[in-house]
């Protein structure tokens, strides 16, 4: 399955951006996240949801700045970044987890990359200072 995010550019800091993610068929059950790898870093968690039920997570480092939002109907993933730091630059990428689990995922289940079976190619947000 393929993701397909949208979105990024070059915004000064204090901007705002919003990135959106076109989201498979089935989407009911599963998981969705954002990740990024900023320039010569590792890949981190930034925000995910359950589709399903709606609830958010976020990394400590976006909290109160980014919202992670989805429409069931258009099936689209989004996330709204406001106030953006020149730490913000990365690749973003989204991803989707559909698997059917055994268990209630807890936070840490949302922020693994390696909870995620499918990625979207990326989209670069570059914030000048």
């Amino acid at each position: 399955v393929q993701l397909q995010a949208s979105g990024g550019g070059l915004v000064q800091a204090g901007g705002s951006l919003k990135l959106s993610c076109a989201a498979p068929e089935r989407t009911f059950n599963s998981r969705m996240g954002w990740f990024r790898q900023p320039p010569g870093k590792e890949r981190e968690f930034v925000a995910a949801l359950s589709w399903r039920s709606g609830t958010t997570y976020y990394a400590d480092s976006v909290k109160g700045r980014f919202t992670i939002s989805r429409d069931g109907v258009k099936n689209e993933l989004y996330l709204q970044m406001n106030t953006l730091k020149p730490e913000d630059t990365a690749a973003y990428y989204c991803a989707g987890d559909s698997k059917t689990l055994g268990f209630v995922p807890n936070s840490a289940y949302y922020s693994r990359s390696a909870s995620y079976d499918y990625w979207g190619q990326g989209t670069l947000v570059t914030v000048s200072s």
